[in-house]
């Protein structure tokens, strides 16, 4: 049984690509390269990660697959799902030794895992862009650099699947003319738009600012404090006890972000 241990980087994966064809070796299984080596395997290989090689095999795909098909190993791999890497590199294997396209050989498990994890992800994505929801805060967080006082838009996720990268674009045309952050909860990282570029970030303060998943009420503005409980009344009032329909409402809005969200405060 041979294992390949590589950075875990997308590119380090395509670099493993790269060898397997290279020395014409198909690896059982993918590991860290601190990862503990299971009992039955009895021969490993190190990947070494460069630019040359990656991008040689990234090169490649963009000639053999079609924009979809590459977004789809995009999603695939942002799933953080248990073996992924090794359904990537499979994948990829089989398009390079195929003389047709399998982008839509369903017969195959892993063009089909591939579909369906993509479908999931591409699921989240959508989720993200309707159920975000930004709150007004008074105090910037110490690493964005800004001015005390200053008012930035922020919001706290914790999607199943690392779907942030995949929202990134959509929320910076949207709000392009306000700063806004938005922090993934689950993983300890976010992104800040400073109205030019979006910046990497991670919370020195996470235990202050956010409490029980939430922006921590001492952070948010007054006008902030004012719309939230306005827009809750307003809800409260529209709606109609008779008609609701909770099972239909779970299935348009998923309970996991109604935390997040003002009008079903006290659901």
């Amino acid at each position: 049984m041979l294992a390949f241990q590589y950075d875990k980087s997308f590119e380090g994966l395509l670099c493993a690509v790269f060898d397997a064809f290279e020395q014409k070796k198909m690896p059982d299984c993918l590991l860290a390269h601190n990862e503990l080596v299971p009992l039955l395997v009895s021969d490993t290989h190190h990947v070494e990660l460069r630019n040359s090689k990656y991008e040689r095999v990234q090169a490649a795909l963009n000639k053999k697959l079609s924009h979809v098909a590459l977004n789809q190993l995009k999603y695939v791999w942002l799933s953080e799902l248990p073996e992924s890497d090794l359904v990537i590199f499979r994948y990829i294997c089989k398009v390079f030794k195929s003389k047709h396209a399998i982008e839509t050989d369903f017969g195959d498990p892993d063009v089909l895992t591939v579909h369906d994890i993509a479908k999931k992800m591409s699921r989240e994505r959508h989720h993200l862009m309707q159920f975000v929801r930004f709150n007004t805060i008074e105090n910037p967080i110490d690493n964005l650099n800004e001015r005390q006082n200053e008012k930035i838009y922020f919001s706290v996720i914790a999607p199943i699947y690392n779907a942030l990268p995949l929202v990134l674009n959509f929320f910076k045309d949207r709000y392009a003319d306000q700063k806004w952050a938005i922090y993934d909860e689950k993983r300890k990282y976010g992104y800040f738009y400073d109205l030019d570029k979006l910046e990497k970030i991670s919370l020195v303060d996470h235990d202050e600012l956010i409490v029980d998943s939430q922006v921590n009420q001492q952070y948010l503005t007054k006008d902030e404090k004012l719309f939230q409980t306005l827009w809750h009344r307003y809800f409260n009032a529209l709606s109609i006890k008779e008609r609701e329909n909770p099972k239909l409402q779970r299935q348009q809005m998923p309970k996991r972000f109604w935390h997040n969200l003002p009008e079903m405060k006290g659901k």
